[in-house]
């Protein structure tokens, strides 16, 4: 009936690609912060189907081929450029850029310049809230155009989790950078919200 990977947990039904671990002492221990949950157990269990997948045509086939080679680039304030140059100078094949709110980030020029200088060797940024709650829109504010211009990648709503299996997955697979651009920001599993 529900033909996707969940966590069943404290009674509640999540869609496994959209959940965090949100507390690690108490039984609400899991949350979807931008998906509603798929069921929930009470005196009935209650379905929830206008969230579920729909089920597949296709066979479920097992991928074995993944590339862990990611970096981690998680925005604060007063963050120093030898800080940002460890990650974006580093041999990794991508970075998850986490930024403030709806995907913003310092403009200074270093900054841009460091970026920039790791997307013209190839690595490919992909950039997600550090908020539990909303979704990255490169272009909305002033401080996320030049993201948007020299080719960051709109992670969306996807948690850091999901975004950083579906990097492992997609680069595994050999493919293009443009076309694994195309893929990151296009949900596979219902990863993320456009």
């Amino acid at each position: 009936m529900i033909p996707e990977v969940c966590i069943y947990f404290d009674y509640q039904l999540f869609r496994g690609n959209r959940s965090i671990k949100y507390n690690a002492e108490k039984f609400e221990a899991f949350r979807s912060p931008n998906y509603p949950i798929l069921a929930e157990a009470g005196v009935t269990l209650s379905f929830f189907k206008n969230y579920i997948l729909p089920q597949s045509e296709k066979q479920l086939k097992v991928n074995l081929k993944f590339n862990p080679n990611i970096g981690v680039l998680k925005l604060y304030p007063g963050i120093s450029p030898q800080a940002v140059k460890a990650i974006t100078d580093s041999p990794v094949d991508a970075i998850i850029l986490e930024t403030f709110g709806s995907g913003n980030t310092t403009t200074a020029e270093w900054f841009i310049e460091c970026l920039q200088k790791a997307i013209n060797k190839g690595k490919v940024i992909v950039d997600i809230t550090q908020c539990q709650r909303g979704s990255v829109e490169l272009g909305m504010y002033q401080t996320s155009k030049k993201l948007q211009q020299m080719g960051v990648v709109s992670g969306y709503d996807m948690t850091f989790e999901a975004t950083t299996t579906k990097l492992m997955y997609l680069m595994g697979q050999g493919l293009e950078n443009s076309e694994l651009v195309g893929l990151i920001e296009k949900p596979l599993r219902g990863e993320l919200t456009i």
